[in-house]
């Protein structure tokens, strides 16, 4: 008799409009799915072959474990977290042995006919475990140890993805630094990362050895500004020789290496037709490809091309559910997956695609806002976890779906097509909504 009250109050503390934001996104995601798949020739709309009805079944084992989440004693997430991210990277790990390769990627797992990403799901695991982390009484994130342990429980995993030549998956990895951010890491380590970016770029632009001496001539005159300082102190002196020992091995070194032994070549194709360059003689073989295959390295990047014609036909109203000519006639590749926001700005035009951007970014700020009114840590470090991935897939996909992102591989949460995918999201968000119910619970 006392149990149904107990799961009365318990559904009736979900956030709704969290619950809202994530089902209308899978709608929406089902039905770009179906317009790109659906053909009139099909002799009935349940086909158990098409995306949209695999993602449908997706949908069901997803809403199934959402409802055991929510009656599953919260504090569970917080003693299982370190124990499930080692078995996250077991399976990072043992796919690189015994991974299944798809499209270049070797990232996947198969058990019969279904596979898995480990790599989606391990964003999870590495979501409790910072959060764990983070929030333990034991942990002072001020001490160099403490952070060095925070970025390695986020950095490991992406590691394991790129030797699954999986590079785009692994990069998601680098959002949890903005949760490490909004816990106290230093500004100065966002300023080093995005200086780091800076000079990556630099290194893709402008010839290395004229790079040399433009980072050697800037280091001098900082050395003549600073004269008097280092003067008087030597560790000014040796912290400005170990700057430039530092960008003169990763501008020399790390990224010519990365493009020649990590990238695969369709990357490095995409990477530098995003800056508008040719792909130098040097890195034309990239992973799995041959040096002075130039008919195969083709800057012009079709995905992105035709990605920009759907959307650009879509106009202001769009053209019409059912009615996109390029994502209908499959002129976009991976049409129901990376590039599955064509579908959107084709049949909607720009009024649709703000609208669907508007539903991300109020689903983001919910997030957001479930975070702040936590009582306890790990909730609040979690849901920021939340937010990050989730921005971090948003803002990278539609960047690259209209060229201003290299094409990397990334999904578009819960409308991409893909049983991983929206397994890991739903999860995700279903261990947050739990939390939020409980949020008055110090959980540790």
């Amino acid at each position: 008799m006392n149990a149904q009250p107990t799961h009365k109050s318990i559904f009736s503390k979900i956030d709704g409009v969290t619950l809202f934001l994530y089902l209308l996104l899978v709608v929406i995601g089902m039905m770009a799915v179906f317009s790109v798949e659906h053909r009139t020739t099909d002799p009935t709309i349940f086909m158990m072959n098409k995306g949209y009805m695999k993602q449908l079944i997706w949908l069901g084992i997803s809403l199934f474990l959402g409802l055991i989440i929510i009656l599953t004693d919260s504090k569970l997430f917080s003693n299982i977290a370190y124990l499930s991210y080692l078995f996250g990277l077991f399976l990072l790990f043992i796919t690189i042995f015994l991974g299944v390769d798809v499209k270049g990627s070797h990232s996947w797992l198969g058990v019969g006919s279904v596979r898995f990403q480990p790599g989606e799901v391990c964003k999870i695991f590495t979501s409790l475990a910072l959060a764990k982390f983070l929030s333990s009484p034991e942990t002072n994130f001020k001490t160099l140890k403490h952070r060095l342990i925070g970025v390695a429980i986020a950095i490991v995993p992406a590691v394991l993805i790129v030797l699954q030549k999986e590079t785009g998956l692994a990069l998601v990895y680098f959002c949890f630094f903005l949760v490490m951010y909004r816990e106290g890491l230093p500004t100065t380590i966002l300023i080093i990362g995005f200086s780091l970016v800076a000079l990556a770029l630099m290194t893709l632009l402008i010839d290395r050895k004229i790079l040399f001496v433009i980072l050697t001539t800037l280091t001098i005159l900082v050395g003549l500004v600073l004269r008097e300082g280092l003067k008087k102190s030597i560790a000014l002196w040796v912290t400005l020789i170990l700057i430039w020992v530092a960008c003169m091995l990763f501008s020399q070194v790390a990224v010519p290496f990365a493009f020649k032994h990590v990238l695969q070549r369709h990357q490095i194709e995409r990477i530098y037709s995003t800056i508008g360059q040719d792909v130098p003689q040097e890195y034309m073989g990239g992973v799995g490809g041959e040096k002075g295959d130039e008919k195969k390295v083709n800057t012009s990047d079709y995905n992105v091309k035709q990605s920009k014609i759907a959307i650009g036909s879509g106009g202001f109203w769009g053209k019409g559910f059912l009615n996109g000519t390029s994502t209908k006639n499959e002129f976009v590749p991976e049409q129901n997956t990376d590039f599955i926001f064509c579908a959107i700005g084709e049949q909607f035009g720009f009024v649709g695609s703000a609208l669907l951007i508007g539903i991300y970014i109020w689903l983001m700020l919910r997030i957001i806002y479930l975070a702040e009114r936590q009582r306890s840590a790990l909730s609040r470090i979690y849901a920021y976890c939340v937010a990050s991935i989730l921005f971090f897939h948003f803002a990278i996909n539609i960047s690259m779906t209209i060229g201003l992102a290299p094409v990397i591989g990334i999904t578009l949460p819960l409308l991409s097509y893909g049983g991983s995918s929206l397994l890991s999201f739903s999860v995700l968000i279903f261990i947050l909504i739990k939390l939020d119910i409980d949020r008055q619970v110090m959980i540790r």
